[in-house]
């Protein structure tokens, strides 16, 4: 499907760009502390090794998604709502982690407040914009 003029909303190039640039930033630091045993590992302290895992591999769904939104895609908008709710089930799966006692860092639980609350934002915007644009057509 080819992209008419104006049917892309504005923010939904901001929005791509933003998936885009976090998804580098995710890949990048979470691949720093996989691949190393100085000191961005020792830097990262007490994190876990599943959400690490699923942001390094959701780094690239987020440079998927932002390509594919800034194209303006169908597929990118349920990409984008799939990347949300496995964020939220990696957050619900992390929250049973620290309260059945495993270690953990603080800033792990704001990074995922972050992530999800981003690709909430992302999500639900691709997919109202879409489905508008459905209906004005």
């Amino acid at each position: 499907m080819a992209i008419r003029p104006g049917s892309r909303h504005r923010w939904i190039i901001v929005l791509a760009v933003i998936a885009i640039a976090f998804g580098v930033l995710t890949i990048y630091s979470g691949s720093a502390i996989l691949v190393s045993d100085g000191p961005e590992r020792v830097a990262a302290g007490a994190y876990v090794p599943f959400v690490l895992w699923f942001n390094v591999v959701a780094g690239l769904a987020y440079i998927i998604a932002g390509i594919g939104l800034y194209n303006w895609r169908k597929w990118a908008v349920n990409l984008s709502i799939l990347v949300a709710v496995a964020t939220l089930l990696v957050f619900a799966a992390f929250c049973v982690h620290i309260m059945t006692g495993g270690s953990y860092e603080v800033r792990t639980i704001f990074a995922m407040v972050l992530r999800s609350t981003l690709w909430l934002a992302i999500a639900s915007f691709a997919w109202v914009t879409w489905n508008r644009r459905d209906h004005a057509e």
